[in-house]
């Protein structure tokens, strides 16, 4: 019978934490499902696979099998010669030959126990793309200590290599030889120079948060529109807040079909704020624009209710840790940082300046829509 304690994981309770971990659940939340006194066992067994989910194990088609095995026991109990026990599975004498002498040899074979040991004896580490070729992870490493993302780094090398494919290889590669350092490839040092300076590759696409602040009867972003997910239709808008020095800010949002940007003065973080400011400039578009909202969790929509009534503006609310699912939001806001550095007093901008900025990103030509303007996108699918 398997030990368990805990520190020690059943197979199932192993699956169990994956899934979870797959999920988006946070650490402390599956220690508590799988009733653990605290989170270390689960951390230690997602910190050696760097917060990947290992691969199923699956036997190879030419593996013997246990029914196998066991015709072989029966056969060595009846007498039969090895020759004849090869006949009789289709297998080659060879082979049977082998598995009896590596288990104890005729008098001691036991179908159960070797079957258990080829199964473990099979769980042995296999060399990656950058164990087998030195070039390639030199130049990997070259690059990450420069502080190059792996994406970068991956289309750096299709154009600088394109005719090898022994020099290419995908940022995801990259990424598991960086977090699952049983591979012994590249040195965990180098994990300080991504951006995130995590040490577990995080799941995209989680549901479940701790728990901790979590806000009242939020809508997901997966119930939000097709229409809205494919860009086909305008009036799905995108929203953040932009931070500034002395706790001031700006509300941003990005129409995801157009990508045309408002920028609106709020006095504080605080949600009454903030959804008047929104359930003021939201209420003055025609109604064609006005179909939903995605935003992230911050606690700014806490009374996203109070807009949706005041608006007819249904709210989506991102995945835990998913900034990515706001795309748009989060490239407009990258883009605001030239008009608006880090570390500027946001409050000292009027309303009026907010639009003049907006004015110019709107005008601007952006590669993602064929370098036509924002503004002129959104007048031609308004006509």
């Amino acid at each position: 019978m398997e030990r368990v304690s805990r520190i020690w994981f059943t197979p199932q309770q192993k699956a169990e934490l994956w899934e979870r971990w797959k999920s988006g659940q946070c650490i402390s939340s599956i220690a508590r499902t799988l009733g653990r006194r605290n989170k270390s066992g689960v951390y230690r067994i997602l910190a050696l696979n760097g917060g990947i989910v290992p691969a199923p194990r699956r036997r190879r088609q030419q593996a013997l099998r246990l029914d196998e095995r066991e015709e072989i026991s029966r056969g060595l109990a009846a007498g039969l010669s090895i020759r004849q026990i090869a006949c009789s599975l289709g297998r080659a004498p060879s082979t049977i030959s082998r598995e009896i002498r590596r288990n104890g040899g005729g008098p001691r074979y036991r179908a159960n126990q070797a079957d258990r040991r080829a199964w473990d004896q099979a769980l042995r580490p296999k060399a990656c793309r950058l164990a087998r070729h030195a070039p390639l992870r030199w130049r990997v490493a070259q690059k990450l200590a420069q502080q190059w993302s792996p994406e970068q780094i991956a289309g750096w090398l299709k154009r600088q290599f394109p005719t090898d494919p022994a020099m290419q290889l995908s940022h995801e590669t990259i990424y598991r030889s960086l977090f699952v350092q049983t591979r012994g490839v590249l040195k965990k040092e180098l994990m300080a120079h991504l951006r995130t300076k995590r040490q577990l590759r995080q799941a995209k696409g989680g549901v479940t948060w701790s728990g901790v602040g979590q806000i009242v009867d939020t809508v997901s972003i997966r119930e939000r529109p097709a229409e809205a997910e494919d860009r086909a239709v305008p009036g799905h808008w995108e929203g953040d807040l932009l931070c500034g020095s002395n706790h001031s800010y700006i509300v941003t949002l990005v129409e995801r079909a157009s990508r045309f940007a408002m920028l609106l003065k709020v006095p504080g973080s605080d949600t009454a704020s903030v959804v008047a400011a929104l359930t003021k400039h939201i209420g003055r578009l025609p109604a064609e624009l006005r179909r939903s909202l995605t935003w992230d969790r911050g606690h700014e929509m806490a009374a996203h209710k109070a807009f949706t009534v005041a608006t007819d503006v249904q709210v989506y609310f991102c995945d835990p840790r998913s900034p990515w699912q706001r795309g748009s939001n989060e490239n407009t806001n990258g883009l605001l940082r030239q008009y608006f550095p880090r570390g500027t007093d946001l409050a000292q901008f009027s309303q009026a300046h907010l639009n003049r900025i907006a004015l110019r990103l709107n005008q601007r030509p952006r590669k993602t829509l064929g370098f036509e303007c924002p503004a002129d996108r959104l007048n031609s699918v308004l006509q």
